[in-house]
């Protein structure tokens, strides 16, 4: 099934070969790595290492969206992403995406030289959208259940795939009607983001079908807590090597482009699983 992606009046076809988003967290309270680039210089460092490694896209956010937290002042994440943006667009070509919820920092930052949207939100403010309709920018629509402070406070469904991929549907017709082209959006299912273990298990197992109009679906499943949740490990660093395995299969299973903080070996857990599928089609 083919995958393309319109970024920036640019058709990027991920069909054959997925994209590794390496994960840019300018901020001190992320589950995994809060406070290890508290300045400008030593974000833009580590992202340039992982576009060495494999990166195709870097996601730069300035506000945690890990369960419990609470929202930063504008002007304070404003402070933390620009900087890293001018510096990072100055350096690489690599595309840049922007996590937040704020449509004052997703204009601010296209206007700074970033690609891509990535609103864990998935664009409930109609000004976000407007910066959407106003921007040649790709678009990550995610799913989520609450707000990051409430969305793991008993999350329910009745059916999570079914009701996750009514939920992208209803987005692509809003966006379409505000002017949003239809090939500029990718879908999150926002794995841990408002869903219990089995719910995130579920949507994992039915990735196929959570694909709609040809979109490519953007997983983040890295360092999560879920994972701990299966092998009973407490420890963080546990959490590599599933990761790494769960990229192979979650490209296996129809994802596109797989949100990681390893970047070399999950780039090479992609590769490899890409070559092996491109050998057997022979």
């Amino acid at each position: 099934m083919p995958a393309r992606w319109l970024i920036n009046d640019r058709i990027r076809d991920l069909s054959s070969r997925g994209w590794i988003m390496g994960i840019l967290n300018v901020t001190p309270d992320s589950f995994s790595d809060g406070g290890k680039f508290p300045d400008a210089d030593r974000a833009v460092d580590h992202a340039l290492q992982m576009v060495a490694e494999g990166a195709d896209v870097i996601d730069v956010g300035g506000e945690s969206t890990r369960p419990g937290a609470v929202s930063v002042p504008l002007d304070v994440e404003l402070q933390r992403v620009v900087p890293v943006i001018q510096n990072l667009r100055r350096q690489t070509g690599a595309l840049i995406s922007i996590d937040t919820m704020k449509w004052e920092v997703a204009r601010a930052a296209i206007e700074t030289g970033a690609d891509i949207i990535n609103d864990v939100t998935g664009l409930r403010d109609p000004r976000m959208i407007d910066v959407a309709v106003s921007s040649r920018a790709g678009v990550i629509i995610m799913h989520m259940q609450g707000t990051p402070g409430t969305m793991q406070t008993s999350p329910h469904y009745v059916d999570v795939v079914t009701e996750v991929r009514a939920f992208f549907n209803a987005k692509l017709l809003e966006l379409a009607d505000a002017g949003v082209d239809s090939q500029r959006i990718a879908f999150d299912p926002g794995i841990g983001f408002g869903k219990t273990l089995q719910h995130n298990l579920a949507l994992m197992r039915s990735l196929h079908s959570l694909r709609i109009d040809d979109r490519p679906l953007v997983v983040g499943v890295s360092r999560k807590s879920f994972i701990s949740g299966l092998l009973g490990e407490t420890d963080m660093n546990a959490r590599f090597w599933p990761t790494v395995a769960l990229t192979a299969w979650l490209r296996e299973a129809g994802a596109q482009v797989l949100r990681v903080h390893d970047v070399k070996p999950n780039a090479e857990s992609l590769r490899m699983i890409e070559a092996i599928n491109a050998n057997c089609a022979k």
